[in-house]
């Protein structure tokens, strides 16, 4: 493949792109000869390119993405400037970790949705990032927004990566396919898990009883749910159960290492062991974390969200192939709820 002389009279806000097949291409499928030629577009977006009618083979237009790639013919791929994306920028503070041209890594505050949804029109992190990388965007899908890939519940605090480009959020999706991240988080649990480490391996499905929750499939075999796995650790052990066999932890503070990535699944998981998050709304007791009292009379105070972060996230660069590890400390609130149960 050789480029030839690029962008002549680009699309108003896009641009054209021009590249000559040669004999090694031909006979290949042209989104995919396309995709490898234009690297930062991903394949699902040159079949939609070619089937809007934006490329040409020769001057004669193509709609067939599955067509095969003709050797010498001049291909030119008009590529309009990406759609202004529906949220508006809001000048919200991130915590940035790492940034280059291709993606964003952050430490997201507890609090903070991760997309518009009800209830969280505004103030999420897509506002936040539209603000943050405002001319960064190359179009994720054709469309001017952050690619996130994987997302942290409105309360639970941690490390993120976001893409910036088409090309990174197709990496990064292969890298979550694949379940070839480091993800390891920290939960502050009621009592302990039994064994002290294990591995939860179960199947997940959405609650018949409370539709906002995920449940434990009874019968596995049946094949109903979404396979959810996950690695956990004690690290440490808090305080005595009140009315409970000496020797029984009040609390205690668990790394989980995921291997797969399911909605609420570290919480589904832990309190399917009995050790549910403090402060867990829907997966907790919230009476029986207020008996927890430390000798001086200290009562344990609301725990207004899940005591749960994203402590560490490591993965290879989609793009430059750098591995990539970043770890963060809980924030203040939940390092608060661990010294207070130190004292216990």
């Amino acid at each position: 493949m050789n480029e030839a002389e690029p962008k002549l009279n680009p699309p108003p806000g896009g641009e054209r792109r021009t590249a000559v097949a040669d004999e090694s291409a031909a006979g290949a499928r042209l989104d995919r000869w396309m995709a490898e030629t234009w690297a930062d577009l991903s394949r699902s977006r040159c079949k939609a390119l070619v089937e809007d009618g934006r490329l040409t083979a020769d001057g004669a237009p193509l709609t067939d993405p599955a067509a095969k790639v003709r050797a010498d013919a001049v291909y030119v791929l008009d590529v309009p400037a990406p759609t202004p994306a529906i949220p508006k920028p809001e000048d919200i503070p991130l915590e940035v970790l790492f940034e280059d041209q291709h993606l964003i890594v952050l430490d997201k505050k507890a609090g903070m949705a991760a997309h518009p949804a009800a209830g969280n029109w505004t103030g999420t992190l897509v506002h936040a990032l539209l603000h943050h990388c405002a001319g960064q965007l190359s179009g994720i899908g054709g469309v001017e927004r952050p690619g996130i890939v994987h997302r942290l519940d409105k309360d639970t605090s941690g490390v993120m990566v976001v893409a910036k480009t088409d090309a990174a959020h197709q990496g990064l999706s292969q890298l979550w396919a694949k379940h070839d991240v480091e993800r390891v988080y920290l939960a502050v649990c009621r009592g302990a898990p039994r064994p002290r480490s294990g591995t939860i391996d179960t199947r997940l499905i959405r609650s018949d009883g409370d539709r906002r929750k995920m449940a434990v499939v009874r019968d596995a075999a049946s094949g109903k749910g979404k396979h959810a796995v996950t690695h956990y650790e004690t690290r440490a052990i808090y305080g005595q159960e009140p009315d409970q066999p000496v020797g029984t932890p009040a609390a205690s503070l668990v790394a989980c290492t995921l291997e797969t990535g399911r909605t609420h699944q570290i919480r589904a998981h832990m309190a399917h062991v009995g050790c549910p998050l403090l402060g867990d709304p829907l997966y907790g007791k919230q009476r029986a974390f207020r008996k927890i009292v430390t000798p001086a009379g200290e009562e344990l105070k609301d725990f207004r969200r899940q005591a749960l972060h994203a402590a560490v996230l490591g993965f290879v660069h989609p793009t430059t192939g750098a591995a990539l590890r970043f770890e963060t400390e809980p924030p203040k609130d939940m390092q608060r709820l661990i010294k207070f149960l130190e004292r216990l």
